[in-house]
């Protein structure tokens, strides 16, 4: 188990990593390829302002929960799951401790991590809304219709990593590096499956927020 978990900490996880860089760049250039079509149509508004409001309203005010608007007409208890889910998607791999050793050997330099009980907190609020998550997909009749095996696999892949780390951490189970190797190849498995999959849905976001707001904004509209 030892050799697995050498293994997948190391030549594995940087394969994954570079497969993960590689791919999601390709993503990202067959989108910016595609190019905006032209809007001929005299402008009712600045769309660069526009633009700018946009993606720093998806920068600093909406990144994890965008928007309150139409909430009534929505799950409040679905629609927070999601936004906590982002919410700790970002400071667990930003922030807890370990990951920010892994940053470093990465990135030459650390940041400061935040506290290990907040982040256990995270954690714990991550798996129970990605069960939320499930369990509405799987029960609601529209979201069933529209979901295949692939909408239940990313909330699993996403989730394994998570419930692992938590075991890990309060040594729920042993031996502890068996748990750690699995750990190890379902991060490494994510970051394969992350360009493959919506997921990579992440990385167009701050993208399309200046697009969309341009193109409200040209039409002196609020989106």
């Amino acid at each position: 188990m030892n050799d697995v978990l050498a293994f997948a900490r190391g030549p594995l996880f940087y394969g994954c990593l570079i497969f993960f860089l590689v791919a999601m760049a390709f993503r990202l250039f067959r989108v910016l390829a595609l190019r905006w079509q032209v809007d001929r149509a005299k402008p009712k508004g600045n769309a660069a302002e526009g633009a700018v409001v946009s993606f720093l309203k998806a920068l600093l005010i909406f990144p994890f929960f965008p928007g309150l608007k139409g909430l009534s007409q929505r799950s409040a208890l679905v629609f927070f799951a999601g936004g906590i889910f982002h919410l700790s998607l970002f400071l667990v791999i930003f922030f807890t401790a370990a990951h920010t050793l892994v940053w470093q050997s990465l990135l030459g330099f650390r940041w400061d991590p935040i506290p290990t009980p907040i982040i256990d907190g995270f954690t714990a609020a991550t798996i129970l809304a990605l069960i939320v998550l499930a369990i509405n997909r799987a029960t609601n009749p529209v979201l069933r219709l529209l979901s295949g095996p692939s909408s239940y696999l990313n909330l699993l892949f996403v989730l394994i990593p998570f419930l692992t780390g938590f075991i890990m951490y309060h040594r729920l189970i042993q031996p502890y590096n068996a748990v750690y190797a699995i750990h190890m190849l379902a991060v490494d498995w994510l970051l394969v499956w992350i360009p493959l999959s919506r997921i990579a849905h992440f990385m167009f976001y701050f993208f399309s927020r200046p697009a969309h707001g341009a193109e409200f904004a040209r039409r002196n509209a609020v989106p």
